[in-house]
């Protein structure tokens, strides 16, 4: 509701704009809507103060954020408080300094939970490294079928959860309290899902990160969707090829630690554990909090917490699956949104919280705007007897479509043609706007969400397998 209404009163603000502004002699056009209500119309263009004072909105929020983003980031940056920030480049390094604490090790963990039909190809991408991890740990939860014996098979160790009830986070937890005693500072751990592929050279930007900065204390991946699944796959990818592009133009500066696939140092996994239940939401002793529907998320915002240095290089790319059906998709995003809010509001207002907080808002701001835009030309369309066509609006359109073709420019042909249709994406992002509403709705009617696990047939097939609430 927060978010929603900061989005609201962004709204208002360009209304107080225009009231503002020079309004001058107005052209209008009438229209009469379901021969009840008779409505005029504006068929002017914006005047040119209303204009500025838009843009002036925008920069304003623009820039507002990513400076209070950059003092924030420097501040734990230079911060010397091991209580607080007992993660934050000065702490570290003085606790390092001249000690060799031995060359950089790779530990992969793979949760996995009936993922015969993908955990192959997974470890294949692994053992195929230029620079291969010294160690494969698949993490089975309550499988069913082929999973352990194809990982053994393809040389990887195997570890099975006992009595686990909580997922993904609650296997992984299992793991680490067995793993982490005995990993020393170099020593990371690496947590990537059964359906990823990395990159070749993955592994061995990691080492080259983690061996010449001792206070960087985790490395995520910038992931694309994998091929197929048609339009709606074609979709995934462009927004997933738009999330890497706005990563880069950051110079890596992380989002979230994406459990497609990420590195951390041993010791800061420990620290977090060490917090749980003190100065991080979760049971003490716990690496990921359990209660989280989106652990990735989550444990971001544990590593800021305590002033963690973290990046997703460029040369760190991972491939992952895309959902196959809307269905599936909704599931998905619905399970993300809600996570994202939910952990927003476990941690609450904090100076490493704020961008996230911003973010919330641009997407509560984009669902109203994209809502009332839709409103509006279904009022008109019904209101007018014939078209008025608004030339300033058919150039701002134009602008939206060449920005929905360059952002995607890397992904190849296929996803500029995408962009430059303009009206799927539309839909896509209506969905995904629908999915805000309906994960702010459940959250406050305090239902429970749905989980559900994709697996391929030997056709080639994508089902959806699930229904399980947690």
């Amino acid at each position: 509701m927060v978010v929603l209404g900061m989005a609201i009163f962004a709204g208002l603000m360009l209304v107080f704009g225009l009231m503002l502004s020079d309004t001058g002699q107005v052209e209008t056009r009438e229209g009469l809507l379901f021969g009840v209500w008779r409505v005029l119309y504006d068929t002017r263009a914006p005047s040119t103060s209303m204009i500025a004072i838009a843009i002036a909105i925008a920069l304003l929020l623009a820039a507002g954020v990513a400076a209070i983003e950059r003092r924030i980031a420097t501040r734990y940056r230079r911060s010397e408080d091991i209580g607080t920030t007992p993660l934050a480049p000065k702490p570290v390094m003085a606790r390092t300094a001249g000690v060799y604490l031995g060359p950089v090790t790779v530990t992969v963990l793979i949760p996995a939970h009936n993922e015969e039909d993908r955990i192959g190809a997974t470890l294949t991408s692994l053992f195929e490294q230029a620079d291969p991890p010294d160690r494969i740990v698949v993490v089975a939860d309550n499988c069913t079928d082929d999973t352990e014996d194809i990982a053994r098979l393809l040389g990887a160790e195997v570890f099975r959860s006992v009595r686990n009830s909580h997922k993904k986070a609650g296997a992984l937890n299992q793991a680490l309290a067995r793993l982490l005693p005995d990993l020393g500072e170099n020593d990371c751990v690496m947590v990537m899902d059964a359906d990823t592929v990395l990159d070749q050279g993955y592994l061995t930007a990691v080492r080259s990160r983690m061996a010449e900065d001792r206070a960087l204390m985790a490395v995520g991946g910038l992931f694309y969707g994998e091929e197929g699944a048609g339009l709606l796959g074609q979709l995934q990818r462009n927004e997933y090829t738009r999330y890497s592009r706005e990563i880069r133009r950051r110079r890596g500066r992380v989002f979230v630690l994406t459990g497609t696939a990420s590195v951390f140092r041993s010791g800061a996994l420990r620290e977090v554990a060490a917090q749980r239940g003190r100065a991080l939401p979760g049971r003490h002793g716990d690496v990921y909090d359990t209660a989280a529907l989106t652990e990735d998320n989550e444990l971001t915002l544990a590593l800021k917490s305590l002033g963690a240095l973290m990046i997703s290089p460029q040369q760190c790319s991972v491939v992952t699956e895309v959902m196959p059906t809307w269905q599936a998709l909704w599931n998905q995003r619905l399970r993300w949104q809600r996570g994202a809010l939910e952990n927003l509001g476990a941690y609450g207002l904090t100076p490493q919280t704020l961008r996230y907080w911003a973010q919330q808002l641009g997407i509560g701001y984009g669902v109203v705007a994209l809502s009332s835009y839709f409103a509006l030309i279904v009022v008109m369309a019904v209101a007018l007897d014939d078209a008025v066509i608004f030339p300033f609006w058919l150039g701002v359109g134009a602008v939206f479509v060449v920005e929905r073709v360059v952002s995607v420019w890397a992904g190849g042909w296929r996803a500029r043609f995408l962009g430059l249709l303009l009206f799927p994406e539309l839909v896509y992002a209506t969905v995904l706007n629908l999915v805000y509403l309906r994960g702010v709705a459940d959250i406050l009617a305090g239902r429970r969400p749905e989980w559900q696990h994709v697996v391929k047939t030997p056709d080639s097939r994508a089902l959806v397998e699930g229904g399980e609430r947690r």
